[in-house]
């Protein structure tokens, strides 16, 4: 891989890219958001339009695409956010790439193992670097794609901002209004004025130390306390053990296809075999979006998602082969847009969700009962995939747990963790009885 220094530029290949941030998780660590800007000839963006980031994730040239964190959620593992850039189809206007990050809660130094990593659509590396300058900023210029006569060249960044995505936004010609002040509730008393002389502050006890700003810090889960025995009070008893976690299985580079109408996608062999995969599938317009699984001979076997909705961004699951790349049938009247993730991009809960149409999510809590609500006319439906109780077994248990029409309040029993496939044509929500 090109490992380049700050100031230097390497060219990059007429093909759709991948970009990914990486950085090394921990408990403290600050999470990092990627974003994109489009500048024009001025060195200034056009419109908000031309700001890509998680809550506007694509830009209406398609050109680029944030396609979200793949994070393992294990403390001192790697995570990353990943965007995926088709240079060939950035407007003629548009000069420079910029792409950013910013943190919440702390500055990069306390990011570890930051680095860029540009790659093409088959996986080899385009260029590399590691972002070791960063210190109290809460947002950094981590590199630009430039045009270079009728070709592109990556350039590494390394300018940081101290007000944030808001400030590094407004330097290049985005308008960012301030939150609206707080609405004072009943019985509200305002401050009093200062002193005009602060009093005095007493000085410090002997051997007493400021707390350090880089403290441990509290751990994220509450750990389990030892069972206890109490033989005077047999009401008591020890606590059951947690549940076992849903396997989300390794991470890797998420994929991009795109096709119209009636499409068979051979997925990248290297996905992890006998592991389940996130599939997102956008389609706009069409009458009938469908998502079926494939076997050994490529003929179409199990409706994943079945959409009658006019424009849909819906989320469901396809587990992978052990013996066979996964293959895929995708059918649209229009044009469609198929990502493949790894399942920790799902959407997690162990109390309470709630969503629109289909979607998958991962239910983390133990045994009890799903209490679902669905507003919508059509087809709801909800199964529980889990893996197979038989280890040597090549498959999936799938169970249905919901099959209704219309508008309805329904329960369901769930035997504990699991993943949730919901479909739906409507709002829908689910809350967990124990």
């Amino acid at each position: 891989m090109n490992r380049i220094p700050e100031g230097d530029g390497v060219p990059v290949p007429p093909q759709p890219l991948h970009v990914a941030i990486g950085w090394q998780t921990g408990h403290g660590v600050p999470d990092v958001d990627v974003s994109v800007l489009l500048l024009g000839p001025a060195g200034r963006v056009r419109g908000d339009a031309d700001l890509v980031f998680c809550n506007h994730p694509e830009h209406p040239s398609g050109a680029v695409r944030h396609l979200g964190r793949s994070a393992p959620g294990a403390p001192g593992s790697r995570a990353a956010d990943w965007l995926w850039l088709d240079l060939a189809r950035v407007e003629p206007e548009v000069g420079r790439l910029v792409v950013a990050a910013s943190v919440d809660g702390g500055g990069f130094g306390r990011v570890p193992g930051l680095d860029v990593r540009v790659a093409d659509a088959a996986g080899a590396p385009v260029a590399y670097r590691v972002i070791e300058e960063a210190t109290t900023e809460t947002a950094f210029v981590l590199g630009a794609f430039h045009r270079w006569g009728d070709g592109w060249r990556f350039h590494p960044g390394g300018r940081g901002y101290g007000s944030g995505l808001a400030g590094l936004a407004t330097d290049f010609g985005i308008v960012v209004e301030p939150p609206p002040p707080p609405i004072p509730g009943p019985g509200y008393v305002p401050p009093a004025a200062p002193p005009a002389y602060a009093a005095p502050v007493a000085p410090a006890a002997p051997g007493y130390a400021p707390p350090s700003p880089y403290a441990a810090p509290v751990a994220l889960t509450t750990p389990v306390a030892p069972a206890r025995e109490y033989p005077e009070y047999p009401e008591y008893e020890r606590p059951a053990p947690p549940p076992p976690p849903v396997p989300y299985g390794p991470e890797f580079r998420p994929a991009v296809y795109q096709g119209r109408g009636k499409e068979t996608v051979h997925c990248d062999p290297g996905l992890p075999a006998g592991c389940w995969v996130l599939l997102e599938v956008e389609s706009y317009h069409s009458l009938l979006t469908t998502v079926q699984s494939c076997d050994a001979y490529g003929r179409a076997e199990d409706f994943l998602l079945m959409a009658y909705e006019d424009d849909v961004r819906a989320r469901t699951v396809a587990l992978v082969p052990r013996s066979r790349p996964l293959t895929l049938r995708v059918d649209a009247d229009a044009p469609w847009t198929l990502r493949v993730l790894p399942l920790s991009h799902a959407r997690r809960f162990d109390s309470h969700v709630e969503g629109i149409a289909h979607d998958l999510v991962v239910y983390e809590g133990p045994p009890g009962v799903l209490d679902f609500l669905h507003h919508g006319e059509g087809h709801f439906a909800v199964h529980r995939h889990a893996p197979p109780e038989d280890p040597l077994h090549d498959d999936e248990e799938r169970i249905q747990l919901v099959n209704e029409i219309g508008e309805v309040r329904v329960s369901a029993p769930v035997a504990g963790p699991g993943l949730l496939r919901i479909s739906g044509d409507g709002p829908w929500k689910c809350a967990v009885r124990r």
